[in-house]
């Protein structure tokens, strides 16, 4: 005869059963990463690299789908679509903020509709100047563009790219009056300032290790908030001072599961990205990138993106940039 006891016993195992299940069934086939940049890039590898030490945690293949497109619309409305089972990842980053703030509209909302895992790796930007450039710093580029307004200008990739909003930021934060002139991809950028037609660029600093490596573009400043070990002599632009004391802007990327993902998968899944990220290997092989390993809880990553949404969102309305 059962008891009170055997009841309440058996009515918590009934209860607790199926989370135990689903967290033992988890991962119980491949995992796919939706990368919304083209195979071969920074993100891409990033992507790769995580992705193989989770397939061998998980005991799962990991395979990364590339699916880029503007603003990574294609890869984010593919998530939104995907099962809610943890097996779908999307990479994202500042510049899903960006589109978050950039576009009148969306097949997917991105607070409602992903769920945050981790953080994968942060990456400077920088402000760089031809090796030959009157511009010894920062300060004094700074002063020139104070004293003589509209006169400055500053090259960036496309408009509304994370380079190009951090650009229309330096340029209010510093209080300075200067032409943001946007491009199509960082090469022409580089062209322009080495040849002359621009006074100064900010970009990821990735792509330009290796002109300011062969001494042909000259670092003033890195616009996060410390120096970086890529270029530990340049310093942070909070570093001149003034206005600037404070200035903070880095780029980013992590993963993202759909929002409906169980908490506990949720919370696999970021103890395994995070133990990932503190492997020496994984470590250097970022670092080669140019990036920096960084994880981070769910929480803290979901607070980076809604921080960047409601900033860059800011950068848009008082540069006056067309909602897209």
């Amino acid at each position: 005869m059962w008891t009170k006891r055997d009841l309440l016993a058996a009515s918590a195992a009934a209860i607790l059963w199926p989370l135990r299940v689903r967290a033992q069934a988890f991962p119980s086939k491949p995992l796919k990463i939706l990368v919304p940049n083209a195979a071969g890039g920074a993100a891409d590898l990033t992507a790769r690299t995580v992705g193989q030490k989770l397939a061998d945690a998980l005991g799962q293949p990991v395979v990364i789908d590339n699916r880029p497109s503007a603003g990574g619309i294609v890869a984010g409305e593919a998530l939104s679509r995907s099962p809610a089972d943890g097996h779908t990842l999307l990479l994202v980053s500042s510049g899903t903020a960006v589109s978050a703030a950039l576009f009148k509209s969306l097949p997917f909302d991105t607070a409602k509709d992903f769920a945050p895992v981790s953080m994968l790796a942060s990456f400077d930007l920088g402000i760089v100047v031809a090796q030959d450039s009157r511009f010894k710093t920062l300060g004094e580029l700074v002063a020139y563009a104070k004293a003589n307004p509209g006169k400055l200008n500053i090259g960036t990739p496309q408009i509304g790219t994370t380079q190009n909003l951090a650009a229309e930021l330096f340029k209010s934060t510093a209080g300075i009056d200067a032409q943001i002139v946007p491009f199509n991809g960082t090469p022409p950028v580089i062209t322009a300032v080495r040849g002359g037609q621009l006074d100064a660029m900010l970009d990821i600093l990735g792509p330009l290790m290796s002109q300011i490596n062969a001494k042909a573009l000259r670092p003033l400043a890195v616009l996060g908030a410390k120096r970086t070990a890529l270029l530990p002599d340049t310093p942070a632009a909070r570093e001149t001072g003034g206005s600037l004391a404070h200035f903070d802007v880095a780029s980013w990327n992590g993963l993202a599961v759909p929002a409906a993902t169980p908490k506990d998968v949720v919370a696999r899944l970021s103890k395994e990205v995070n133990a990932a990220l503190a492997l020496p290997d994984v470590k250097q092989k970022l670092l080669d990138l140019s990036l920096i390993a960084q994880g981070s809880t769910p929480a803290q990553l979901a607070s980076q993106l809604d921080r960047e949404v409601k900033r860059w969102g800011e950068v848009i309305a008082r540069a006056n940039i067309p909602k897209q």
